[in-house]
């Protein structure tokens, strides 16, 4: 399976008016979104499927992408969700026995704008060093002068403030079956769900209600769950006033509840904390998480550029009990989880469904269980 190599040429543009130069991959055009990296070695198929990079230009790190093409079995979702993707080198052949297609033509049947360019070090170090921004991919009928193409990058809508969960959340509720006997029912918010998340929770006996991003607390006890899930999802948290809404009345109900993610803020957030932006955030699938409570450290999945600002030098009170810092990043020491110690209610900052990534923390899912279990035994 091979592709057409890449012609043509193409510019990637930053807001602060630095220029990288390459050549179209995927589609071509023009497209805009906040300019991110992703140091993952593998996944490149559930990053570009994952709604949490809505409105985002993803640079992979890894310096060859797309050699094992593309797969019906892998996806996250059912579209491509990342605004933009900057690679170094694409593969010209496709060698897996899964593949379908190749990447380039896959991106281009979704009109994803790519860019194929030797710069991606040089990308990665100039956001490490000023931080996350705005960014536009330009090829084809779209080039024009770097200015003109700086005055449209300047014009594009940047991240924070930005709403977004209710963008890529299911319009319509859906059940996934829970895989043998069925132990528990699990309510679902999906703020940007990740496909693999209610596979993960239907393989331990979940059935599992997925419900819109702005359903309310009312519309998700109305199911009878045995615990609440609150999903992974793009924007800023500071704007999710609807889905805090809804968890404070789930938590006040006293449901069980597990959150991953964006899930993590909307918890954050409904105890009263802030939230703030990372730099240039966590993106990849080698970060390590120090559970303070055993001193344990798994290497975890992460895709997430803002924070829970919360207390870590012990336990602090909210109005549904106190509640305590689980989780933190050890190369930046930044929040990565948060439990309730009054109430059965936890939350993690990255994937422990970790498609594609490490599986260090799948036991997570089996501890909301074990909360479920707790609450109908008692």
């Amino acid at each position: 399976m091979t592709t057409d190599v890449t012609t043509g040429r193409a510019v990637l543009v930053l807001e602060d008016g630095r220029a990288f130069h390459g050549v179209p991959y995927g589609a071509r055009g023009e497209t805009f979104g906040e300019m991110v990296f992703n140091t993952g070695m593998t996944g490149y198929q559930e990053t570009l499927t994952d709604p949490s990079y809505h409105r985002q230009i993803v640079a992979m790190t890894a310096p060859h992408i797309g050699n094992t093409g593309v797969n019906d079995e892998d996806p996250e979702s059912a579209r491509v969700w990342v605004a933009g993707y900057v690679v170094r080198e694409p593969s010209r052949v496709s060698s897996n026995w899964r593949a379908t297609t190749s990447l380039a033509d896959y991106l281009a049947a979704q009109g994803v704008v790519g860019i194929a360019m030797p710069g991606t070090r040089a990308l990665t170090r100039h956001l490490r060093e000023r931080g996350a921004m705005r960014a536009g991919i330009f090829s084809g009928d779209a080039l024009a002068s770097e200015e003109e193409l700086l005055e449209r990058v300047r014009r594009s809508p940047g991240m924070v403030g930005a709403d977004l969960s209710a963008e890529v959340s299911t319009p319509e509720p859906y059940v996934v079956p829970a895989k043998g006997e069925r132990r528990f029912t699990v309510a679902a918010v999906d703020l940007g769900i990740k496909a693999m998340t209610p596979q993960r929770l239907s393989e331990r006996g979940c059935e599992v209600h997925v419900l819109p991003a702005w359903s309310t607390a009312e519309e998700i006890l109305a199911l009878g769950p045995d615990g609440v899930f609150f999903s992974n999802g793009p924007g800023d948290p500071a704007t999710a006033d609807l889905p805090v809404k809804a968890l404070q009345g789930v938590l006040a109900a006293g449901k069980p509840f597990f959150g991953i993610c964006f899930g993590n803020q909307i918890l954050g957030r409904a105890l009263g904390l802030g939230t703030y932006k990372l730099r240039y955030g966590h993106r990849g699938v080698n970060q390590p998480v120090q559970d303070r409570r055993t001193g344990k450290v798994d290497i975890s999945a992460h895709n997430h550029g803002f924070a829970v600002q919360a207390p870590v030098d012990g336990p602090f009170d909210t109005p549904y009990g106190r509640a305590e810092v689980s989780h933190v990043n050890l190369n930046d020491d930044c929040v990565e989880g948060l439990r309730l110690l009054d109430y059965p209610g936890f939350s993690v900052q990255y994937h422990p469904e970790a498609a594609a990534g490490p599986h260090d923390a799948a036991g997570l899912f089996d501890e909301f269980c074990a909360l479920m279990e707790g609450q109908k035994g008692a």
